[in-house]
């Protein structure tokens, strides 16, 4: 197994890739054969030929700027940009005499002449393209001198001639916590303006002035970098060819000299990055070019917030006590695992095998989350495994599974490039899946329609360039009707695709459908009092979605966290069957996981009904499998979910929980309800990085590694199974799987894994859509999607191309069914919740990183109405109340939420936004109802009574005591 993965080549070649015929032509005497459209400069470096070069990279469209990569071409008068110039069939190209030589070295001279020459202190010394290429010219001496007070080129000189401060110099923009702007330093090449236009789409750069005194431009003459539009995506700093924007870390721990590939642990695209290291000592993450899912780009989270890993609040050593009043006490690895495996027997031995369980961790690798599943069913005997996956997107394994036959999305993040009507419903790509939606927008940009459905004016609905077709701001809760009102358009108007649907459905179902669908209740004339969506802009919007050519659907958690949750999603799914949107590229219904292993941890068998792969446990045939594979026999019966286990808990059934990278008592609904069971409980083990909440009432705490410090793999939103690899040392001494695997044996079994390509190998065996995954095969394609077997062996980027997965597509009826919460006279207002770009989730890693600039506090979005009506202004603080408790929180008034509805975050814990929802549930898969809880606003002076307890308790809980001396 290779420890550090360099790729083969990983070389900047000038200018995009390009697809068409092949064109052959002869550079410098070597014939080279490339695709039409290729640039000079690309097929020359293609055949090993590199050309001088500064303003070109392949991350963005050539720009011919710099003229540094000049080149002389046959029959063709003059010396043309080569990355400008597209290969013609027969073309004869020369890169290297002694004209282009002395042309070169003159654009060098000129642009050394305007640049500081500090290289021996710069912190881009040895990763300078600028220094690269004054040596491959030949550049020994600079004949001219910047004109005297010029702004940037005077960088030595801050004062004039006759000493006074020179007003034109600008200095360094330190604004941003993760890179600085040296304008002295600005080649003016343009690449980081691209990028952010390109690549990102933010379009927060530009250049500004003329001649010596152009420079790069955050926007208004006042902005810097952290007062202006840039979200801090980093695709700028890895454009730049000098140090003008330079990563802190790399000023301040020094250039990197070896990289590790690995894979981002935020989101659900599962970005690939190339860890760069200085020693052991990690400097950067740079987004890796060949990564399938981002392709080269990346998010301000990947990119910049992993200093989480080395923060003063995590727990490096074990700790135990005996009830949750008293304080924590460091012990050996030894003693902890000794004290929980004795506390889980005594638990068994007293209140019987299915007294304890298990919570997987969406956050940790495939092979950690696979033993732990495998903890509770081969050791504690029973099937009470858990997983926030299942407080999230549950209703997208149950519906798609019920409609298509597989309980995952359809398609790679490369199919949007194909899309011509992109429907995006309870989701805001923007600020939970920023990477994929860059590569969205950019799609919006070139001519693709969009159509947003959400509650909120979320910042996917409008952005530079591109703004939504049809944004259906439905009221919350209202979700089925909505889309079976689209529905209900395209069967009555005819809109359907009549040959799909005969040859891939059910034909006999979709006519019961068809009936359903197309009952005038069901028009959006009707439902519109109901949703709040205009009927005209909701059958227009169907219209589209019919009529648009390749129509794709990308959802979110405001789709699932509903009652009627996996109801959207079939009624979704019956949305891309009528219309034939499923199969090819371009199409189909994906779901944007939250966490970075979501799908993972569902696929390796988290669910207390479910074995990997997704086989009821009630199958003997499937125990079978197991029952072989682990030599322990399986309970047929599922086990509990998370709210059964604490609803057993508060019933003094349920005793011992060991919770593995999860913070349920943040992120699970009702959080009063989830204090109580975990309070009745006699061993709660927290395996985590850090104390969180969960841990105020834990009783083992095992510390945890991050994704640094472990090999392993990640599985994605498209199904894409990552390798995640080793690049620090845990800093605990142990990587998760280690530490179950020693919970394990200190219960008694006697697993013997020494490397997670062993459990690997044992999930492949026992799990059909993983039979042909293998590490080797990781190494060698990079990454492959699921199902990977003897079908299939290269993977599966496409879904359901020649037939559903099932057979024949399923049309379901999607009756609408009011949610049982409602609003009313004491609590008038529906709150909806979200996530925001700078933070992640609970905030456990984000909010110990210098993200907090960004989003330091949770805030309440409340409508001017509703705030003048409550005599709330902005910046108030407010209580937020509903049926199940009530919490306090600042209030910002906003249009972007519709009257009658407010919108909080829940990434801080000091507001704990869970305390207000309440207990409803999914009606197929008990997944909570986030979405939709009746609230009151009213002004506030303080914190409310809950809050000033739970503050006390926690830090009760917290306290360590003073390591033995």
């Amino acid at each position: 197994m290779k420890d550090f993965v360099i790729p083969s080549d990983d070389r900047d070649l000038g200018t995009p890739a390009r697809e068409g015929a092949p064109v052959t032509l002869q550079i410098d005497g070597f014939e080279v054969t490339v695709p039409e459209g290729t640039s000079v400069m690309r097929a020359a470096a293609l055949a090993g030929l590199s050309i001088p070069k500064l303003c070109a990279t392949d991350s963005v469209e050539a720009f011919g700027s710099c003229r540094l990569c000049v080149v002389e071409i046959e029959g063709r008068r003059g010396t043309p940009a080569s990355c400008t110039t597209p290969v013609a069939p027969g073309m004869v190209v020369h890169t290297r005499n002694e004209k282009l030589r002395k042309l070169r070295r003159g654009v060098m001279e000129l642009y050394i002449s305007d640049h500081p020459l500090d290289c021996l202190t710069c912190a881009a010394n040895g990763d300078c393209e600028l220094q690269d290429m004054a040596g491959v010219v030949g550049l020994r001496d600079v004949r001219y001198q910047a004109p005297e007070g010029a702004g940037l080129a005077n960088h030595f000189a801050p004062r004039n001639t006759s000493g006074e401060a020179n007003p034109e110099w600008l200095p360094k923009d330190d604004s941003n916590p993760y890179f600085t702007y040296d304008p002295a330093k600005c080649i003016v090449c343009s690449r980081c303006v691209r990028a952010c236009e390109e690549v990102q789409g933010t379009f927060a750069l530009t250049i500004e002035g003329r001649g010596f005194d152009s420079r790069v431009s955050f926007g208004a003459k006042s902005d810097t970098a952290l007062a202006s539009d840039c979200v801090s995506c980093g695709a700028c700093v890895q454009a730049c060819p000098t140090a003008t924007l330079q990563e802190k870390s790399v000023i301040e721990l020094g250039t990197p000299t070896r990289s590790v590939i690995t894979t981002c642990a935020y989101c659900g695209v599962g970005c690939s990055f190339k860890a760069e290291l200085n020693g052991d000592e990690l400097v950067r993450m740079v987004p890796y070019k060949h990564g399938k899912a981002n392709r080269g780009h990346s998010c301000v989270k990947g990119r910049f917030a992993y200093g989480y890993a080395n923060h003063k609040d995590r727990i490096l050593n074990p700790m135990i006590r005996d009830s949750i009043d008293q304080p924590w006490r460091e012990v050996s690895w030894e003693e902890a695992l000794s004290f929980a495996a004795a506390k889980m027997r005594g638990i068994q031995a007293e209140y019987g095998r299915k007294s304890v369980g298990v919570i997987t961790s969406s956050r940790c690798t495939n092979e950690e989350t696979y033993l732990v599943q495998k903890l509770t069913r081969a050791v504690f005997g029973n099937n009470n495994t858990d997983t926030c996956a299942r407080v999230c997107h549950s209703p997208t394994g149950y519906g798609l599974g019920q409609t298509f036959g597989t309980s995952a999305g359809t398609q790679d993040f490369d199919s949007v490039e194909q899309a011509d009507v992109i429907m995006v419903i309870g989701a805001n790509p923007h600020a939970g899946h920023p990477v994929f939606a860059s590569r969205m927008k950019k799609r919006l940009r070139a001519g693709a329609k969009l159509i947003v459905v959400d509650p909120r004016r979320t910042e996917t609905v409008q952005g530079p360039h591109y703004k939504a077709a049809h944004h259906l701001a439905l009221r919350p809760g209202t979700n089925v009707a909505v889309v079976t009102a689209m529905a209900h358009v395209i069967v009555t108007e005819g809109l359907m695709n009549e040959d799909f649907i005969r040859t891939r459905c059910d034909w006999d179902e979709f006519q019961h459908y068809a009936e359903f669908v197309s009952d005038p209740r069901h028009s959006p004339e009707a439902s519109e009092l109901l949703t709040g969506v205009p009927a005209a802009e909701l059958r227009a919007a169907a219209r589209l979605f019919a009529t648009g050519g390749n129509g794709a659907i990308y959802y979110g958690l405001g789709v699932t966290e509903h009652s009627q949750g996996s109801t959207t999603v079939m009624g979704i799914a019956n949305l891309a069957m009528l219309t034939g949107n499923v199969g090819r590229r371009g199409v189909g219904v994906n779901p944007l996981r939250g966490q970075n292993n979501v799908q993972g941890s569902c696929d390796m068998g988290s669910f207390p009904h479910e074995l990997p792969g997704y086989r009821h446990v009630k199958l003997p045939e499937v125990r079978a499998i197991f029952e072989q594979a682990w030599g322990v026999e399986i309970d047929p019966e599922p086990g509990l979910r998370i709210p059964n286990m604490l609803d057993a808990a508060v019933a003094g059934q349920f005793k011992g929980l060991y919770c593995q990278g999860e913070d349920i008592l943040q992120s699970d609904p009702d959080t009063k309800h989830v204090a109580a069971g975990l309070a009745a409980m006699e061993c709660v083990i927290v395996h985590d990085l850090f104390l969180n909440e969960t841990a105020n009432y834990a009783h083992v705490f095992l510390p945890g590694s991050t994704f640094l410090e472990k090999d392993g793999t990640f599985t994605n939103a498209e199904r894409r199974i990552n390798r995640v690899r080793q690049v620090m040392a845990p800093r605990n001494g142990y990587a998760d799987w280690e530490v179950t695997q020693l919970l394990a044996n200190a219960m008694g079994a006697n697993w013997r894994y020494t490397h997670p390509s062993q459990i690997m190998d044992e999930i492949a065996l026992t799990t059909p859509s993983f039979a042909g995954v293998d590490y080797a095969t990781l190494e060698e394609k990079g990454s492959v999607q699921w199902p990977c077997n003897d079908a299939n062996p290269e993977g599966t980027p496409l879904m359901h191309v020649d037939g559903f997965v099932r057979g024949k597509g399923r049309f379901i009826v999607t009756e609408y069914v009011a949610t049982d919460e409602k609003t009313g006279p004491r609590f008038p207002l529906l709150l909806t919740t979200g996530r925001i770009l700078s933070q992640y989730n609970v905030g456990a890693q984000t909010r110990r990183t210098d993200n907090v600039v960004w989003h330091d506090e949770d805030l309440l979005e409340i409508h001017p109405h509703d705030a003048e009506q409550r005599g709330i202004n902005q910046g108030d603080w407010v209580k937020l109340a509903s049926r199940s408790g009530e919490t306090t929180l600042r209030a910002t008034l906003t249009d972007r939420v519709s009257p009658g509805v407010v919108y909080t975050t829940f990434h801080h814990p000091v507001t704990q936004a869970n305390v207000i929802t309440t207990d409803y549930s999914d009606w197929a898969t008990n997944c909570p109802e986030y979405k939709v809880t009746a609230v009151q606003i009213s002004p506030s002076n303080g914190p409310s009574e809950w809050q000033e307890e739970y503050q006390a308790q926690a830090a009760l809980s917290r306290r360590i005591l003073p390591a033995a001396e």
